[in-house]
């Protein structure tokens, strides 16, 4: 039996002198859980609008696209525990994705992508951290969606994704894979959206769970996922954060300009990228790499309207940004560093993927302030990571920022809040029919209807002359069923505007 053909790689995934292997294992990585425990979930799904054919089957059926789908979700402990899912249990999964169901497990490593050592062979019998199952957490949580590397499978960073899910988050990814079958097209324009396509989908399917907070929703991508997502990014508005592992955005600045959505003016959220290493010279020179990669942030430097980090970890070659790699990946005796470096970076890595989220996605200032720190301050040695960091231009701080801050404070103080971000952001205009939308949407829905309130009362201090936000007010209330504040807000209204004849009959209405 011959091993299965490796796949076409991208040039960031570069050519390596495999010789050593690597001598890791999870617990050594050293990656804290919160307080949940972690329920798992993998199953599969069907976008129905494309088409996908089985290429091993050796056939010329075609099927609606599967969507093969990995959920990592706050769970609640049970008693007696359960047993935890093994290392061995995620790859079944990968035999799924990689359509080779049937495969003995004694194959696995052979078969596919990293080599059958005794070492790698322990690995499979660790436990991890999720359950199958488990039921999930009452209440609601914001949602990662996880976007793998160039080809790879669902679950090529399980302990990341345990991580998030321990702490409060939705995690859900499914395979990256070609447009008509299992392969790409070898990193086209046509993979990138192929795979932008099916992170929107996840988002539709994540949907469904009634956990799921969308109102917080951040993108993670590894390598060639990280690119895909700035497509997401760029056409989706409910994208709050974006977090990059050694993105391909940077090494294929040029693919992501083909798509007709691109333009980095549109990426307005908070961006993290965390880069690898820098390529020895020697590297470089034999495996023709194009030396820019050792420094240029093509993206990184573009963006205007967004806060921005750059990190680079000088521990991390491109392949241990991802739990498989940091496990099973043989190392490059050229340039890779020692498994502890490397563990140890992987482990920093998730914690400022942690961060990143609940700064950007739950509003910590804890963690905010973690993301401002000098790695030093944070406990991290000082030749392990490179940190630079760049806020948006004052111009961009217009009404949509200024509603997404006041949301996040719950509406609370709003007028006192504009106090203060004039002070910093003069240029700011706060439009009158903004805010009447903005109001009545708000007061219309009962889950909202008090926040709408709020709106009108920072409307009406702001435009005190204005007869129609407090006839919408007026209808607020009414509404909510509080006719005395409404029959007041009408008055003040008709008192403004003695023509205005809705204020007239709900005041007839009111009174009789």
């Amino acid at each position: 039996m011959k091993m299965r053909i490796n796949q076409t790689l991208l040039v960031l995934l570069f050519v390596s002198i495999n010789l050593l292997t690597g001598q890791t294992s999870l617990s050594e990585i050293g990656l804290k859980n919160g307080n949940y425990a972690v329920g798992f979930s993998h199953y599969k799904t069907y976008d129905s609008s494309r088409t996908y054919q089985r290429i091993a089957d050796w056939d010329t059926k075609s099927t609606a696209r599967p969507i093969l789908t990995s959920i990592w979700y706050p769970a609640i402990k049970t008693s007696p525990p359960l047993e935890p899912l093994s290392v061995l249990n995620y790859m079944e999964i990968l035999k799924v994705e990689e359509e080779w169901e049937y495969l003995p497990n004694e194959h696995i490593l052979n078969w596919f992508y990293y080599a059958n050592t005794t070492e790698n062979q322990k690995h499979l019998s660790e436990q991890t951290t999720a359950f199958s199952e488990l039921r999930a957490v009452k209440g609601k949580f914001p949602v990662v969606v996880y976007a793998p590397s160039y080809q790879a499978v669902s679950i090529e960073n399980f302990r990341l994704c345990e991580y998030l899910a321990s702490h409060g988050y939705v995690v859900i990814a499914s395979t990256s894979r070609g447009a008509d079958n299992r392969f790409f097209e070898g990193g086209t324009a046509k993979d990138m959206e192929t795979q932008a396509r099916d992170v929107e989908f996840l988002i539709q399917e994540v949907r469904k769970m009634e956990i799921a907070n969308m109102d917080q929703l951040g993108l993670i991508g590894f390598s060639f996922g990280g690119l895909s997502n700035m497509v997401v990014q760029m056409r989706n508005a409910n994208i709050k954060a974006v977090m990059s592992l050694d993105g391909t955005e940077r090494y294929r600045y040029e693919l992501l300009e083909k798509s007709p959505f691109f333009d980095f003016k549109k990426i307005d959220v908070p961006y993290l990228h965390i880069a690898q290493k820098e390529i020895p010279e020697e590297v470089i020179k034999k495996d023709n790499i194009n030396p820019e990669l050792n420094y240029k942030f093509q993206l990184y430097d573009s963006l205007q309207n967004s806060t921005a980090y750059k990190m680079k970890f000088n521990a991390l070659s491109h392949s241990y940004f991802s739990t498989l790699g940091v496990l099973f990946q043989t190392r490059d005796i050229r340039q890779d560093k020692s498994d502890s470096e490397i563990m140890e970076s992987y482990k920093w890595v998730s914690e400022y993927v942690l961060n990143f989220f609940n700064g950007h996605l739950k509003g910590s200032v804890d963690a905010l302030q973690f993301l401002e720190n000098e790695p030093q301050e944070n406990g991290l040695k000082s030749d392990l990571v490179q940190k630079e960091s760049k806020k948006p231009k004052t111009a961009n701080f217009d009404f949509r920022v200024f509603h997404e801050l006041v949301r996040e404070d719950d509406y609370q103080n709003i007028f006192e809040r504009y106090i203060e971000f004039r002070k910093e952001h003069p240029e700011l205009e706060i439009p009158e029919g903004a805010l009447n939308n903005l109001g009545l949407q708000l007061v219309f829905n009962p889950k909202t209807a008090e926040k709408g309130i709020k709106v009108f009362e920072f409307a009406t201090r702001l435009y005190p002359e204005s007869s129609n936000l407090y006839d919408s007010m007026g209808e607020g209330y009414f509404f909510m069923g509080n006719n005395e504040k409404a029959i007041s807000s009408f008055e003040t209204s008709l008192r403004l505007d003695s023509s205005n004849q809705n204020a007239k009959n709900r005041l007839i209405q009111l009174k009789n």
